[in-house]
């Protein structure tokens, strides 16, 4: 199993030019679109993981807390997305996680819905609980309120799994208002398992 770790600290959304796609895989793709996170900035980046899943043959599922479905609602308005998208779960509840994806209530009260140990845990629990070939999964806190000094407004934790058992996390600390952390959050989600995918 391969865990990597790492927390970074994203500027808050903003307006920016036209999208520039052509070098998605040569340094990161959000910077690559002059990190924007608008509705435009949202699909070209789940249209760019839709193909590279069909192009990998792989289906897609996902677990999302803090997005709401945000992730599940950009693949599934891709036409044609299932041959690629298995299923979303929206966990938004600690007993949804424990519910659906098995997350250990030890875990959560030891480490918090938001960390990169229930963020594994959602992953791992997301693609053995569905036919699928990957998974992500979101857990984060998107204010305004339910930060304290140990975990921040803006914290997300992210995760991402195989069926063979290879696991990989990440956290960020992002700026903006509500809707601007789960923009960041659903860019990165996607943005990470693309990476990852490109490997």
């Amino acid at each position: 199993m391969q865990i990597s770790t790492q927390l970074k600290v994203a500027p808050s959304a903003k307006q920016s030019p036209p999208l520039n796609v052509k070098p998605f895989f040569q340094k990161g793709i959000i910077e690559a679109m002059n990190s924007r996170y608008d509705d435009e900035a949202l699909a070209m980046l789940a249209a760019a993981l839709a193909a590279e899943l069909r192009a990998h043959g792989r289906r897609l599922i996902t677990a999302e807390s803090c997005t709401g479905g945000w992730i599940s609602k950009l693949c599934t308005d891709l036409a044609g997305s299932s041959e690629w998208f298995e299923r979303g779960l929206v966990t938004y509840s600690d007993q949804a996680k424990q519910e659906l994806l098995g997350v250990r209530a030890a875990d959560l009260y030891s480490h918090g819905a938001v960390s990169e140990v229930v963020a594994a845990a959602m992953a791992r629990g997301a693609v053995e609980a569905g036919r699928a070939d990957c998974a992500m999964s979101v857990s984060g806190i998107a204010g305004p309120s339910g930060g304290s000094p140990e975990k921040p407004v803006g914290m997300v934790c992210f995760g991402w799994a195989w069926p063979d058992g290879q696991l990989e996390t990440e956290s960020r600390l992002f700026a903006g208002d509500r809707d601007q952390i789960r923009r960041q959050s659903v860019a990165v989600a996607f943005e990470g398992l693309l990476l990852r995918l490109k490997e």
